[in-house]
């Protein structure tokens, strides 16, 4: 419920272990371009740096002694080096170095899948903002029913969000994702004057953005991922709540296409995708906050807040991996019952339509007049079980200040849209703009 395989495969141990390798890989590679270390002891190092030749388990057990992976794994890759290259293997790193690079690698392998479904479940919420443009419904304000509207803004204002709100993952994931190298200090002091060359070409091998200097204890890189990850959930959890108060029984406006059961009670038809997407989602802000409060380390470098970075970040990239690939699924073959959403609009006898019919009114009756009129109107045909249309119609005042043409026109949920199929319209523009499908 809380992953997804594709995500569990990019953040679990072997491949981070994986990662981890490909840091120092790439980290002899960089030096050998630069000339600190020879080539030959590149290429050597470079032949056992598959993580399959590990013992995951065996690194994870006494990395809990050091309180990193890092040594255990740099002691079995000496291990397994010729003799003559163990003098070359991890230099001028330090743990958090091959974490910190191995982290960023982990989460651009697991934003690729993820950015993927979002890009998905948006064109998702597009193709029904466009389907429903102007299928008419109701609004609802504090759970109650307030205007109309239509579905098509609705799914305008899903689809706002979550591009917005990928288009801010994007950018973390093309921008902020940098390699990590500084030393044990932060100062690349084993490597003389070249750590800033080695610093780029370690850069270039890892196909990473390459930071002005280490960022140790600078950890703005995670409260930005963090808060744009989290903003994605925000956004998800926004549509899966919609469905569910939609799908109620009593509304009934929506239902997922392949809807779960229950274990009691065999009528039931539940929005389980959506209810995925909530347990999920709920749960990110606790895990967001952990990582924003960690950001303040000590020094140059951390005891105890950067390792406590580890496990919610894995966490947080799972759970948001899983919301995105439900709320795409869920958008695929969701029923819109537009039957359902016509009759739930005369649930208040057209009530709903009082701020219209006090609009048409004021002309005549002034402002206060006719909101006074209309008021007693409301609760006249709430008391009688008639309909707003119908006292109008029936109310002298009202009648001197409106002709039955204009009465019916001013209680006509589909001609009080307002901008609606503007927005809608401008929605699916910034999408397009956003999400760079633009051909003009």
């Amino acid at each position: 419920m809380f992953t997804t395989a594709a995500a569990t495969a990019r953040t679990d141990r072997h491949a981070w272990l994986q990662a981890m390798l490909d840091f120092e890989r790439a980290l002899a590679a960089a030096q050998a371009r630069c000339g600190v270390v020879p080539r030959w002891a590149a290429a050597e190092i470079a032949e056992h740096c598959a993580a399959d030749d590990y013992d995951a388990a065996s690194i994870s057990l006494r990395g809990a002694e050091s309180a990193t992976p890092v040594i255990a794994l740099v002691k079995d890759l000496t291990e397994r080096v010729d003799s003559a290259a163990t003098a070359y293997v991890h230099h001028g790193a330090t743990s958090q170095d091959v974490v910190d690079t191995a982290a960023m690698l982990v989460v651009r392998e697991t934003l690729d899948v993820v950015l993927d479904d979002l890009h998905a479940a948006a064109q998702g919420c597009a193709r029904l903002a466009e389907e429903h443009r102007d299928t008419v419904m109701v609004a609802r304000s504090l759970l109650q029913q307030a205007l109309p509207t239509t579905f098509g803004r609705k799914c305008a204002g899903w689809l706002s969000a979550l591009t917005e709100a990928t288009s801010g993952l994007h950018r973390v994931r093309d921008e902020r994702l940098a390699v990590q190298f500084g030393g044990p200090a932060g100062t690349l002091a084993s490597l003389g004057d070249q750590g800033v060359d080695v610093l780029g070409a370690l850069a270039e091998e890892l196909g990473l953005p390459e930071p002005d200097l280490p960022w140790h204890t600078d950890r703005t890189r995670i409260g930005e991922l963090a808060g744009a990850l989290g903003t994605v959930a925000g956004a998800l959890g926004k549509i899966a709540l919609d469905v569910k108060l939609q799908a109620q029984t009593e509304v009934g406006e929506l239902a997922e296409g392949s809807s779960g059961g229950s274990s009691a009670m065999p009528h039931k038809r539940n929005p389980v995708r959506a209810v995925r997407v909530s347990a999920a989602t709920e749960r990110v802000p606790g895990l967001v906050g952990g990582l924003l409060a960690a950001m303040p380390q000590e020094h140059e470098r951390a005891a105890g807040a950067w390792q406590a970075e580890w496990e919610p970040l894995v966490e947080l990239l799972r759970l948001v991996a899983a919301s995105a690939s439900a709320v795409r699924e869920m958008l695929v073959d969701l029923r819109v019952d537009t039957e359902r959403m016509i009759n739930n609009l005369d649930l208040t006898g057209g009530l709903l339509m009082a701020e219209s019919a006090a609009s048409a009114l004021s002309e005549s009756l002034g402002r206060s007049g006719a909101h006074e009129l209309v008021t007693g109107l409301c609760r006249r045909a709430v008391e009688k079980k008639t309909t707003l249309r119908e006292e109008l119609l029936a109310d002298s005042s009202a009648r001197a200040a409106l002709s039955e043409q204009d009465i019916r026109a001013a209680t006509e949920p589909a001609d009080y849209l307002g901008s609606a199929g503007v927005f809608v319209d401008r929605a699916l523009r910034a999408h397009t703009r956003l999400s760079g499908d633009d051909t003009e």
